[in-house]
């Protein structure tokens, strides 16, 4: 299994745009395969590529049915978006706990549009459109704001984003003692 190293904050390459993919060959093929190895591997529901240091708009997922969903997932619930582009998304909020594999063991409440619609292309540039609620589209959302060089701790207050970022440094310290 082959896995990228996924940047950690405050890792200024995490705050980088992505561009578009307009390649859509066997090499496209194995950075996906790669990446679901590394979000797999990082026990992730979804990694864009931005956290790896590919910067293409480039998202793969695989998000269970509900978050206490412990059953294996099929092969038809991954799901890698080629240039994703939300086009509607609803005026209700909705508040999810969301953490993120570049800011490890921290969690927070951020509130995102509770249903969205995107246009995306598949690995062969076949472009789909998908409507997503739930876990779903908090996950989509969450991959596209790294595409576009956002953090959910972006979303937080002044004052809730430094209190992560330093339990984030004392557990990046701890590993590092460890």
């Amino acid at each position: 299994m082959n896995t990228y190293s996924i940047l950690i904050h405050p890792d200024k390459r995490l705050r980088t745009v992505a561009k578009a993919v307009t390649q859509f060959d066997d090499t496209l093929k194995t950075i996906i395969s790669t990446m679901y190895d590394t979000m797999y591997s990082a026990r992730g529901i979804g990694l864009a590529a931005t956290q790896v240091n590919i910067h293409q708009r480039l998202i793969v997922m695989d998000v269970p049915k509900t978050l206490d969903d412990t059953a294996p997932s099929s092969a038809s619930d991954k799901l890698t978006l080629i240039n994703p582009e939300i086009i509607a998304q609803s005026d209700e909020q909705k508040s999810h706990q969301e953490g993120c594999l570049s800011i490890p063991e921290q969690f927070a409440e951020v509130t995102r549009p509770s249903d969205i619609s995107i246009r995306y292309q598949d690995v062969d540039g076949q472009t789909h459109q998908l409507d997503a609620d739930g876990l779903l589209a908090v996950c989509i959302q969450h991959e596209i704001d790294h595409l576009n060089g956002i953090l959910f701790i972006d979303h937080l207050s002044r004052l809730k984003r430094q209190s992560l970022e330093k339990k984030l440094q004392k557990h990046l310290k701890q590993q590092n003692e460890q």
